[in-house]
């Protein structure tokens, strides 16, 4: 059962929507509601995919982030060309923790940042010389890379450089694939356009290059990992039990991808979908032209893993039905023992969620193993297919917000009073510095990974150090402490 009622969230929403101009309160509205689950279709009930209301402090990211933070940066033999100013290449390097086997520099490039580094003169007389003259230095300095990707900045699609030619010019000199990326940040409402815009790349300039190719030996068992961008180890985690099952992962991208793994995609029997938002646009692609069923599946928590494992195993036969029954059980005694050690320590916490993709749904049946109710949630860029899916996991009567703005996100927080928060970089010391307990969970806090029973402890592990650290009775909000310093002056006199 929800801490709150129905009446009680919906007079919540009033009040917080009170201090907005007439046509923000009536916009805003429409992104706020309770958790219904009689509601079949989230389009009834919240509004998503919208552009941000200016004046507002949005939590979005951009188009670019979208491409290059997301999709194709964690290709990790590939080089990935920032095209614009050094900032967006530089803030996109290296934050989102995408683990990969290789050596830097030498065959994987994912921690570096490749910028074309605009200057006004670039921005005045435009950048194609430039970006023809980087790839070429590039292919002499990194010999080993297996291709190029051209990922768009603002100032790309405001002067109109030609990135389409130079790739194939280059392409052709340099034996590789060069692959244009039109990820201009201002374009779309937030990253999910970029998402959209990667995928259309993937699938136009990659995906197909092997269709000719009969050298893959295929089995019938073969699976990818899609939409795991191996955040502190995930995908490793998901892909150790999906070959215990007796499966074949043949692709896994992009955390820890490669070019030939996107490549042989087309060659599986089935295609694992982890991240929905981020990677659904290639899979049904797939799906229309080459006939690859796909599903998604969730690997947060022993519950979800569970389900999903034997939904897996359902598409083939009984040997790998038979083996996903034994992996359940083989791990079973592990998940056991941390629910037992954690759960006494987390029972009845209260947890509120703002992330992106798949987090604000996924990681709840993680938290409810745990004993601990997820009382309001939300995404930053979802479509209301992803809250279709999240009305199911939610309880009734619960918070939703869609593109939350920072003050109603405090005011959220101040009143329901969570006892842990699972947010963004950007939230974090906003929260801390209120005392509340906060994880972030869009790169783990430096931690994972979070996927698998081997991630489930570290899970429970990195949520009781947080929640009952003891450094949280020492916090007061900095704007608290004047209020209370006369009255400890005159308590002292």
């Amino acid at each position: 059962m929800s801490v709150m009622t129905r009446e009680e969230t919906e007079a919540l929403i009033q009040e917080v929507l009170e201090v907005y101009p007439e046509g923000a309160k009536k916009d805003r509205a429409k992104h706020l509601t309770v958790n219904d689950h009689e509601v079949e279709q989230s389009k009834k009930c919240i509004t998503s995919n919208r552009k941000s209301l200016p004046g507002v402090m949005t939590i979005r990211g951009c188009a670019y982030a979208g491409s290059k933070g997301v999709v194709w940066g964690p290709i990790k033999d590939m080089i990935h060309i920032s095209h614009g100013p050094v900032g967006c290449g530089q803030y996109s390097r290296a934050g989102r923790r995408n683990y990969y086997v290789g050596t830097t520099g030498v065959n994987t490039f994912g921690t570096m940042n490749f910028t074309s580094d605009f200057q006004e003169k670039d921005i005045v007389f435009g950048g194609d010389k430039k970006l023809a003259k980087i790839m070429t230095e590039i292919e002499q300095l990194f010999p080993l890379n297996k291709g190029i990707t051209v990922q768009s900045e603002c100032p790309i699609g405001l002067i109109g450089d030609d990135i389409e030619a130079v790739s194939k010019k280059t392409a052709k000199e340099i034996e590789k694939p060069v692959v244009p990326v039109r990820c201009e940040g201002f374009r779309g409402v937030s990253q999910s356009l970029g998402h959209h815009i990667a995928n259309d790349a993937v699938r136009d300039w990659v995906l197909h290059n092997r269709d000719n190719d009969s050298s893959f030996e295929s089995t019938d068992y073969d699976v990818t990992i899609i939409g795991d961008y191996n955040i502190g180890g995930d995908a490793w985690s998901s892909r150790t039990l999906l070959e215990e099952m007796g499966l074949r992962v043949i692709a896994q991208w992009s955390g820890d991808g490669t070019l030939a793994e996107m490549e042989n995609t087309p060659k599986a029997k089935l295609n694992l979908l982890h991240c929905y938002r981020s990677m659904n646009y290639i899979s049904r692609h797939m799906e229309e032209k080459y006939g690859i069923p796909w599903m998604e599946y969730n690997f947060f928590g022993p519950t979800k893993i569970e389900e999903s494992l034997r939904k897996i195993a359902a598409f083939f036969d009984e040997t790998i039905q038979a083996n996903a029954e034994k992996v359940i059980e083989k791990y079973k005694a592990e998940y056991d023992a941390v629910i037992a050690k954690y759960r006494p320590r987390l029972e009845g916490k209260k947890v509120m969620l703002y992330v992106g993709g798949l987090r604000p749904r996924h990681i709840i049946g993680a938290y409810e193993d745990l004993g601990m109710e997820v009382v309001g949630t939300g995404y930053e860029f979802a479509h209301n297919d992803d809250y279709d899916r999240t009305i199911k996991d939610m309880g009734n009567a619960t918070l939703i917000y869609d593109d939350v703005t920072g003050y109603e996100f405090e005011e959220f927080v101040k009143k329901i009073k969570p006892d842990l928060i699972g947010s963004g970089i950007k939230e974090k010391y906003i929260f801390q510095k209120m005392g509340i307990p906060f994880r972030q969970m869009h790169s783990w806090d430096y931690s994972g990974p979070y996927h698998g029973y081997d991630g489930f402890a570290i899970f429970a592990r990195d949520m009781d150090m947080t929640l009952n650290n003891p450094c949280w009775s020492k916090i007061q909000a900095p704007w608290l402490k004047g209020e209370e310093e006369p009255e400890a002056a005159a308590a002292g006199a």
